[in-house]
């Protein structure tokens, strides 16, 4: 594995811990709502937009 796949996997292992722990600290009461939205849309851009990256397509069967 090359550094530059290691770091877009951590990235976009990232943004998907962005998209999942801001619910649960919502439904603890911790985290506000407005504040809950910020981060699931900046947890879904950071993934979207590094996963395409270090995705290998051939081994998954796909094209």
């Amino acid at each position: 594995m090359t550094m530059r796949r290691a770091i877009l996997q951590g990235l976009s292992f990232s943004g998907l811990l962005m998209t999942v722990v801001p619910s649960a600290l919502v439904f603890a009461g911790v985290l506000d709502w407005g504040t809950h939205v910020t981060f699931m849309l900046m947890g879904a851009a950071l993934y979207f937009a590094t996963a395409p990256a270090w995705i290998n397509k051939e081994a998954t069967g796909r094209a």
